[in-house]
């Protein structure tokens, strides 16, 4: 454990895989991604943490710009009527809603909800924009914040009462173009979580018991933490005509007559963050993957007193240079700091990639390259920096996606009746693919045998050869699913 000052621990103090729970807290406390707010439940996201969710939102954005779709803003408080709309997907919520009940001295006339998600708010707006077919398709995307009152089992980034998140609506003129839409989505999510965050999911349908209340279908991805444990990365829901019927979200189609709309729903949100410091995170702190590092390269001037104006100034040189190239770079040239203490900041900030130069770089005209994912340490020609730099920023992102897929495929087992399923969610965790009849009665026993969730149902059922009958009353099996605790 690094001491600053003799009196301020900077350290991590545990090892991840002793306490997991712990390690995780304090990776993002002193990486200093998020605090916690003074309300049970509740987290300040700091500079830090909001970079990262900046470049993973910019990065989102930007893919659903080229796929038609806009951003908008709804307001946050909706008034209990309109959410009595559609009672069935309200209800869902209603254990977890804040309600708004005064204005000042005085008592408001109606209820308004802090909106949990914005379905209501949305469509009720949206029936008012929508007359014809030529509306149509309407795409629209809002970066928000949700509140939700779940302060009993929180977990920084990973579960909170207000959390940042995008959430998509789409409203359509037939069940293909909705169906393709939460499809299309689905894969956008895969790619920012596979290909940015070097996290391996794998994709499929909720059960009837745990999809999206009011969709006809919700669309998931699932990846595996490193203490077993499965995490919802992101979802995608197919709403049909449910909500448009509720809402009265009605089009004139191209043959004269009005159709009730079809639509789409889906949402991820910053527990991506929890996810990646879960997944690649070390004993010396975070391991960020360097496309969504908000700091990808950290170049430390090692110095004495007469030689600090020269090594100085190679540092800031060497930086512009990197800049220019389209990195995201700063130079650490504090002097209260000791090179060591700095070392042992940026390796917990998880910074991917770190520049040591000294008088004897200067002198042989080369830097030091340490990455943090596995701590090698390599010397380079300075005439070669460019180059060298962005070769091992790519190999760090496809190293940490390679790890965490050994991880995922580690943590998958197979189970052919309920004491095998319950004895690998006991002793090994992970997610346990297995038969199942598609009985909810089955799913529930799993539930109570073993405290396991029906986590997914992939969408390559090939494997169903493999699992002939339910894993829990023996009838036929008709789908493959995996099982698994979660977050």
């Amino acid at each position: 454990m690094t001491v600053l000052d003799n009196t301020k621990p900077i350290g991590i103090s545990v090892n991840k895989f002793e306490n997991f729970s712990e390690w995780y807290i304090q990776a993002i406390l002193k990486s200093e991604l998020v605090d916690y707010a003074p309300v049970k439940g509740f987290i300040v996201l700091r500079p830090y943490g909001y970079r990262i969710w900046g470049i993973i939102s910019k990065t989102l954005d930007e893919r659903l710009i080229q796929t038609g779709h806009e951003n908008g803003f709804l307001p946050l408080l909706i008034p209990e009527s309109i959410l009595a709309r559609e009672k069935k997907h309200f209800s869902g919520f209603t254990p977890e809603v804040y309600w708004v009940t005064e204005a000042g001295d005085e008592r408001l006339s109606e209820k308004l909800a802090v909106r949990p998600t914005s379905e209501a708010i949305a469509y009720s707006t949206f029936s008012n924009w929508v007359r014809s077919y030529r509306d149509l398709p309407l795409k629209m995307n809002f970066w928000n914040s949700a509140l939700r009152a779940d302060i009993k089992g929180t977990k920084p980034l990973i579960r909170n009462s207000e959390f940042l998140w995008q959430e998509g609506h789409t409203v359509h003129t037939n069940e293909e173009e909705a169906r393709n839409e939460s499809q299309d989505i689905l894969e956008i999510y895969r790619e920012i979580i596979e290909q940015h965050l070097a996290i391996p999911c794998i994709g499929g349908y909720k059960s009837e018991k745990e999809k999206f209340v009011g969709a006809n279908e919700t669309l998931t991805l699932e990846s595996i933490m490193s203490d077993g444990k499965a995490l919802q990365m992101a979802t995608s829901h197919n709403l049909g005509q449910n909500f448009s019927k509720s809402f009265n979200i009605k089009y004139l189609g191209k043959d004269d007559q009005e159709h009730f709309a079809w639509q789409t729903s889906w949402g991820l949100s910053w527990r991506l963050i929890g996810a990646l410091i879960m997944v690649h995170g070390d004993d010396r702190g975070l391991i960020i993957p360097p496309r969504v590092a908000p700091i990808q390269i950290v170049i430390v001037p090692i110095f004495k007193d007469k030689d600090a104006p020269r090594i100085k100034k190679a540092a800031c040189e060497i930086k512009t240079t990197l800049e220019n190239t389209g990195f995201r770079v700063i130079t650490d040239d504090r002097n209260e700091y000791t090179s060591g203490w700095k070392f042992n900041e940026w390796e917990l900030k998880g910074v991917p990639l770190r520049i040591n130069i000294g008088k004897r770089e200067i002198e042989s005209g080369s830097v030091e390259l340490v990455r943090r994912d596995n701590m090698d340490k390599t010397h380079v020609s300075c005439d070669d920096l460019r180059s060298q730099v962005t070769e091992l920023l790519e190999r760090i992102q496809e190293r940490l996606f390679d790890q965490a897929k050994a991880l995922l495929n580690k943590n998958i087992s197979s189970a052919a009746n309920l004491d095998e399923l319950k004895s690998i969610i006991d002793k090994k965790g992970g997610f346990v693919f297995c038969g199942w009849c598609q009985d909810q009665k089955c799913e529930l026993r799993i539930k109570e045998a073993c405290g396991a969730d029906l986590r997914v149902i992939p969408f390559d059922n090939q494997d169903l050869l493999k699992y002939p009958n339910c894993v829990c009353c023996k009838k036929k099996a008709f789908r493959v699913a995996a099982f698994a605790q979660a977050y």
